[in-house]
């Protein structure tokens, strides 16, 4: 039945379904953090936001989801080339490997990472004694936060380069163009869309990660409080009984996933783009 040929109650109550769940499970939630934020006006809001605490806990948040868009990035670009381009032996294993954070749940990865780097493994041990501290400080929140964003660019690049194929890049590698100057000039451009669409959904996922870093961080006030963190500890603190600092700091999460959300919609419509002149370009050929 196509929907025009819907009753018109039909129609009216499956938009109001969907408006009532966007409502009741965002609008009211980001409203009420809004508003308990600037609970006791602009001045308590801007004092919580530049608590010595929350300014480290803003910093330490941007450079772990700035290391781990990197790495994430130079991976998935690297995998979607291999996975796409090459045949080989394991090759279904990999893709397999690739969508393990998406079935593993984040507190799990954290757990993985203390029984792995612990104090009473051997590779714990190994660090210890050259004084190399993994968990419960900055470099282990930055391996779970990598695992957990890990898929992301990978799964968004693989589809452009499957659509795009080959052509161009042999006819490249025909006319004298070298290996880097084929993946820089050629491939890059036409999955550059995809590569950013990627690097929103890690970035967004990698600054409001909870469950493994909360694993995996001592949540030292100064050390290592991540903004998610940051806005629990706060939340339980029985000096502010109302949450306003707590909220305060929650609202940067907010706007910045509203960011991302405006981001991520312009780069989708351009992603679709790519994909449909790809496609069309392959059919062409």
């Amino acid at each position: 039945m196509s929907r025009t040929d819907a009753p018109w109650w039909v129609r009216h109550l499956l938009i109001l379904l969907a408006l009532s769940i966007v409502s009741i499970l965002l609008i009211l939630p980001a409203a009420n953090v809004l508003v308990r934020a600037l609970l006791h006006g602009l001045g308590g809001y801007v004092a919580a936001i530049l608590d010595p605490g929350t300014l480290h806990a803003i910093f330490l948040t941007s450079v772990v989801a700035l290391v781990s868009v990197v790495i994430n990035t130079i991976f998935g670009v690297a995998a979607s080339w291999a996975l796409t381009k090459y045949d080989f032996r394991g090759k279904s294993l990999l893709i397999t490997l690739i969508d393990l954070p998406f079935s593993v749940s984040p507190v799990v990865a954290g757990l993985i990472y203390v029984l792995t780097f612990g104090a009473g493994t051997a590779i714990g041990q190994w660090l210890e004694v050259r004084h190399i501290q993994i968990l419960f400080a900055a470099p282990g929140i930055i391996l779970a936060t990598t695992f957990v964003t890990f898929p992301f660019v990978a799964r968004e690049v693989m589809p452009l380069m499957e659509a795009i194929g080959i052509d161009q890049e042999e006819a490249a590698l025909t006319l004298g163009a070298s290996g880097w100057q084929t993946f820089w000039h050629v491939t890059l451009p036409d999955v550059k869309w995809g590569v950013i669409y990627g690097v929103i959904l890690c970035a967004s996922r990698a600054m409001g990660e909870y469950g493994a870093v909360s694993v995996i961080s001592s949540r030292i006030t100064g050390k290592t409080d991540t903004l998610s963190l940051r806005v629990e500890k706060l939340y339980q603190d029985i000096k502010d009984s109302q949450g306003q600092a707590a909220f305060a700091v929650a609202s940067i999460l907010l706007l910045l996933a509203f960011v991302t959300l405006g981001i991520k919609t312009a780069v989708e419509w351009r992603v679709r783009r790519s994909l449909a002149e790809a496609t069309r370009k392959a059919e062409a050929a």
